[in-house]
């Protein structure tokens, strides 16, 4: 919505959200999500074109176009619990916009949903008297680099009703994307379509980091090195080089998401082998960040007990404060089963954060600290664990940190960032994944 609202200065953008406290830090000065660029575009925009407000009634009543960007999460109890998507926020919405509009608007999903989720919106809407079209528009950009993805997007997807009030409703958000976004770029498909490409993308991307991940324990076990192996592979051009870095595992809110409703949708269709195939993709994924906590645990004379871990990064990947389903969260508790002390630094992630998604709202625990930059993380501990590749990590001072750390001291490198060779000089023992 910032960056509509700053490359269509003709149109105005509201933002509402029930929760106060949320408008209020997007109206502050401390902006509640952290994106490279996010911070400068909307001071250029915000209180000119671009609002905040918690007024969902006038929100709704003076739009033509509603994006729908709630929450979706996989649904943790009933019918489908692990695998399908809770769809309670996208109803509500849908029944909170019958309620308050009076003129006719065009409905976006912008959350990720299961397939046909479009045809709850449009029941809802039909039930209490109201004829809107629906689109879908998947977003693909990336935490991190979402600026940069808006700016110059590889592609925008738009799925509408093949009747001509869809297609109008089409042409109408076309126009706003085509100010800043050529239109060849512009996709235009079935409505159904759209749905299934969102889910479809993200399988695929996290197919490949499982792909790549199965094969670095296979280097692990003959010789081979996984980034050699990787930027062999990837000159294929019909593999290309993306999504082939060997990792301590993917987290985010989409992929494990979305490959789950993807699993379901293929045993609710009578697809059990497709769903097999799917759903093996998590299962590699959270078999590698086992794996990653077993090295550790094995390395250290097989116990951690009472030792001295400093974890850093939490976020699951770098430039964001995201921690959903983050490989750090798994590492973490792995290690607090085996008694290590740990001590957790991350740039960006709130401590509270870090707490929470550790050990549980309201948890506690005398073995988890939040520390207040590496070195501090460091100090005394056993080993140190490189869980998100932030760019910091790179520049430490390995030398420091080796003096001030119990002996033997150790580095496992989860995101194969940092230089082994000269960290073994130092006098580290080091391991870092497919090598």
């Amino acid at each position: 919505m910032a960056m509509i609202a700053l490359k269509a200065p003709d149109i105005t953008v509201t933002v509402v959200d029930m929760n106060a406290d949320r408008i209020a830090a997007w109206n502050s000065d401390k902006l509640p999500v952290y994106e490279p660029g996010l911070e400068d575009i909307v001071r250029q925009s915000r209180n000119r074109n671009l609002f905040f407000s918690t007024d969902v009634k006038g929100g709704i009543e003076s739009a033509d176009i509603i994006f729908v960007a709630v929450n979706t999460p996989t649904k943790s109890h009933g019918v489908g619990a692990g695998r399908a998507s809770d769809l309670r926020y996208i109803e509500s919405v849908a029944r909170t916009i019958s309620e308050h509009a009076r003129e006719p608007k065009i409905i976006v999903e912008k959350s990720t949903i299961p397939v046909r989720t479009a045809e709850v919106l449009k029941d809802i809407f039909t039930a209490n008297g109201k004829r809107f079209p629906v689109l879908s528009n998947p977003e693909f950009l990336a935490e991190g680099t979402a600026v940069a993805d808006l700016l110059n997007p590889d592609r925008v997807l738009i799925g509408g009703e093949e009747t001509p009030e869809g297609a109008q409703a089409i042409a109408t958000l076309v126009d706003v994307y085509a100010r800043w976004i050529p239109r060849e770029r512009i996709l235009t498909t079935n409505l159904w379509s759209s749905e299934m490409a969102k889910l479809v993308a993200n399988a695929f991307l996290a197919q490949r980091i499982s792909s790549i991940n199965s094969i670095s324990a296979l280097c692990e076990a003959t010789g081979a090195n996984v980034e050699e192996v990787g930027r062999a592979v990837g000159t294929d051009s019909r593999i290309g080089p993306k999504f082939l870095k060997a990792s301590v595992g993917f987290g985010g809110s989409c992929f494990q998401k979305d490959i789950l409703n993807l699993v379901y949708l293929c045993e609710h269709f009578g697809l059990p082998e497709v769903a097999a195939y799917w759903h093996s993709v998590v299962k590699m994924n959270d078999w590698q960040k086992h794996r990653f906590s077993s090295k550790i645990v094995s390395s250290l004379y097989g116990t951690a007990a009472d030792k001295k871990i400093a974890i850093l990064g939490f976020a699951f990947k770098k430039d964001t404060n995201d921690t959903r389903e983050s490989p750090a969260i798994s590492v973490c508790k792995d290690l607090l089963l085996e008694n290590a002390k740990l001590s957790v630094y991350d740039p960006r992630v709130p401590a509270g954060e870090i707490v929470r998604e550790t050990l549980g709202l309201g948890g506690k625990d005398h073995r988890l600290t939040i520390a207040s930059d590496a070195y501090e993380a460091a100090q005394d501990a056993h080993a140190v664990v490189v869980l998100t590749e932030w760019d910091e990590f790179k520049t430490l001072d390995f030398a420091r940190i080796f003096s001030s750390m119990s002996k033997p001291a150790f580095v496992f490198d989860g995101r194969n960032i940092l230089d082994l060779k000269k960290l073994s000089g130092i006098g580290f023992r080091t391991y870092s994944i497919g090598k």
